[in-house]
């Protein structure tokens, strides 16, 4: 599947504009962390970009999230590493992500939620204001965007990265599509 294919696929099945954007925003970390380890960065975009293409459907039973996703994958012939890494995304099936990419797109989903909180709440609303440090400093505090798993968030280590470079691969990623992201 090409990106263009696994895009246009993302926006027949999310109708939601926030969510196609985290998905993006998802794509672009994942895109950027298989730079980083030397990784087919076509690959681990995609993982990125559909991760969430059941999430509209399977939004009242949450507990069919990622699996569905997983299967669709699977019926249009996508790799078992990017289907195995979407089921895994989903930390409520309690399936433990063990390749690579399935660590990473675990680690990454929580991030770009805290990401992108930290940005509404800077004074510009710009991703292009936000530094690492203050990713970092929302981060500790527990109050600041609940959502952003950080027990997940910081299995970044499992990936071999600290929190610190973790934040600053994903920060970069982002910022570098704010016209996708409307950041």
């Amino acid at each position: 599947m090409t990106r263009e294919e696994a895009l246009k696929l993302v926006k027949e099945k999310i109708k939601n504009p926030n969510l196609v954007k985290h998905c993006l925003a998802v794509e672009a970390c994942m895109r950027a962390l298989a730079r980083r380890f030397n990784k087919d960065e076509d690959n681990w975009g995609l993982a990125g970009l559909l991760h969430d293409i059941d999430y509209e459907e399977t939004k009242d039973d949450p507990n069919r999230h990622s699996i569905l996703g997983a299967e669709m994958l699977e019926d249009l012939g996508l790799s078992l590493e990017i289907i195995q890494a979407v089921k895994a995304h989903n930390e409520m099936h309690g399936i433990v992500p063990e390749t690579l990419m399935a660590k990473s797109l675990f680690c990454v989903d929580p991030l770009t939620g805290l990401i992108v909180a930290a940005t509404l709440v800077l004074p510009s609303k710009k991703i292009t204001d936000l530094t690492v440090e203050n990713v970092l400093n929302r981060y500790k505090e527990t109050a600041f965007a609940r959502g952003a798993n950080r027990e997940i968030i910081a299995k970044c280590s499992d990936i071999g990265l600290s929190l610190e470079q973790f934040v600053d691969i994903c920060l970069r990623a982002m910022q570098s599509i704010i016209v996708d992201l409307g950041l």
